[in-house]
């Protein structure tokens, strides 16, 4: 009984959906409609061969597409989204007839998952023309619901140290219900530090090797909320004149909401995350810094056409002393573009506040950041810049200036997914 289930084909038809709206039906499978015309996505269908499986929260995103304007552009992703969650490359959609005028009937037919599947992914390639070259990549092997991953990570962009190293991760995609994961993640590095950093901290501050094991499970809570949770280890071997090892060890949690509505085609798609989240050192777990570390982080976007406009939002505070890689970094590739971090916090800070606006056009990009971080009150400097450059497909390249008075000293960014 247990492997007819397993090879068996099932089909799963979500939440059908109605919006009156006019003319031609569509003429023709595999998604060749007449994309002109105003047509309505009657429902989805998604048949399933063998043991595959879809998380809660994409079929509940493929369930919002029924009612909404047939839209090509989304259901694409829709279908890139569902190679990548169950790695299988057999992903057709089929668009037919529906039972009433103006209506069609999406079908994703998925063919068996792989037994075994290689990934390789380039995560993170950057150059800064202030701190150089980062990049991240790992690869990955998927066996059933299980995956494995190994990379390695030269990153001089996020952190005020430059770390290298690697970094190895195991995955449970469900683990009896759809709605648990587990993870396990490992990584050992080697730092390098700019001479600002060095010049301002302690010698007690500075560590030549750290090494981080993370476990941690994912509870889909209620769609869209998600909570993850679990403990991170971190020791690292401090660069004093008689070398020492210290431990960070810190609960961790985070509460993560994600939704999208709306068309990309006609009236605009929408797409709001938000997380918050809490990383706190203790003696329990025999850590030597005592800390606790909040972050909170919204981004909308809003699509529609050739339009791309993004809004970001990064606060957070830290109380006790945390660890230099705890600490928050504004002046980097993502935030307070244009500005060198170690102009601003060399140490990093214990406060942040930043913002940003991106607006893409058929490509072409501006932005505009504000933020500042600091340790206390009296330090807060509220820092602004703006930029310009390219944005499509992942990848970007753009040039970023500082608001401030005197001569402008621009910083040239160029890579793909920061």
């Amino acid at each position: 009984m247990r492997t007819l289930l397993l090879t068996g084909m099932f089909a799963v038809v979500l939440p059908i959906g109605c919006a009156p709206l006019p003319d031609e039906p569509p003429d023709q499978e595999n998604g060749s409609t007449n994309v002109n015309t105003r047509l309505i996505v009657e429902s989805v269908e998604i048949s399933l061969l063998g043991s595959a499986k879809l998380s809660d929260p994409l079929r509940s995103e493929l369930g919002q597409v029924a009612g909404q304007q047939f839209d090509p552009t989304l259901l694409e992703r829709l279908t890139d989204r569902i190679k990548q969650e169950i790695h299988s490359p057999e992903v057709r959609m089929h668009v037919v007839k529906g039972d009433m005028p103006d209506r069609v009937i999406v079908n994703f037919e998925i063919g068996a998952e792989h037994e075994k599947r290689f990934d390789l992914d380039l995560a993170r390639f950057l150059y800064d023309s202030k701190q150089g070259w980062s990049g991240q990549g790992h690869a990955t092997v998927n066996i059933h619901e299980n995956a494995f991953s190994f990379g390695m990570v030269s990153d001089g962009d996020q952190l005020n140290e430059r770390y290298a190293g690697i970094q190895a991760a195991f995955e449970r995609k469900h683990v009896l219900t759809d709605r648990l994961q587990l993870r396990f993640d490992f990584s050992s590095y080697h730092e390098q530090w700019n001479d600002a950093t060095l010049l301002e901290a302690a010698p007690e501050d500075i560590y030549r090797t750290r090494t981080q094991f993370a476990p941690t499970a994912t509870v889909v809570i209620l769609e869209p909320l998600v909570f993850s949770f679990g403990v991170d280890f971190a020791r690292y071997r401090l660069n004093l004149p008689v070398a020492n090892t210290e431990s960070s060890n810190a609960v961790v949690s985070t509460l993560r909401y994600h939704q999208r509505w709306g068309s990309a085609q006609d009236r605009g798609e929408h797409d709001l995350s938000a997380s918050y989240s809490v990383r706190a050192g203790t003696h329990v777990l025999e850590s030597d810094p005592v800390f606790a570390r909040h972050e909170a982080e919204a981004r909308y976007r809003f699509r529609r056409g050739h339009q791309d406009l993004s809004v970001g939002f990064l606060a957070g505070v830290i109380s006790g002393q945390a660890p230099l890689f705890e600490r928050y970094v504004l002046g980097n590739a993502e935030t307070l573009r244009g500005w060198n971090k170690f102009d601003l916090d060399p140490l990093g800070g214990s406060h942040v506040a930043h913002g940003s606006i991106d607006y893409v056009y058929r490509g072409f990009l501006v932005f505009y950041d504000t933020g500042a971080v600091w340790d206390r009150p009296e330090q807060r400097e509220q820092k602004q810049s703006l930029g310009l450059g390219c944005k499509k497909a992942g990848f970007q390249l753009a040039v970023a200036f500082p608001v401030r008075s005197g001569a402008a000293d621009p910083v040239f960014y160029a890579g793909m997914n920061f």
